[in-house]
């Protein structure tokens, strides 16, 4: 039997229940573990501007170069595979980004990867 992550308290959702494979596959860059970390900081959705700061700024070069490299990988690579993995909603219309599971489902692996301040 495989555990889910899953949330139980929203039955009705459109989400569909989440293995720790996908999980660790999702968590398998450090982008998206920065991505998931920061998202479960907050309570609504962000820009994707915002979050493309905040991982240039953990990356150590805030620069407008990093910023714009690590703004298009987000767009075209982390965030799309996030969001197949079930963990985010993203809206490239409005270039907003968010959490689709509650904090506790990422919890312990946000821990495990070394992102438990999050």
């Amino acid at each position: 039997m495989i555990p889910l992550t899953g949330d139980p308290s929203h039955p009705d959702d459109d989400r569909r229940d989440i293995t720790p494979t996908q999980v660790f596959k999702a968590f398998s860059h450090d982008r998206r573990q920065h991505t998931v970390a920061y998202l479960a900081q907050k309570p609504a959705a962000i820009s994707l501007g915002d979050l493309a700061d905040y991982i240039a700024i953990q990356e150590g070069e805030l620069t407008n170069e990093r910023y714009e490299r690590v703004l298009t990988d987000l767009a075209h690579c982390h965030l799309p595979h996030l969001h197949d993995a079930g963990l985010v909603r993203y809206s490239t219309d409005e270039e907003r980004v968010e959490l689709a599971v509650e904090r506790r489902v990422v919890a312990p692996y946000l821990e495990l990867s070394g992102h438990a301040y999050a």
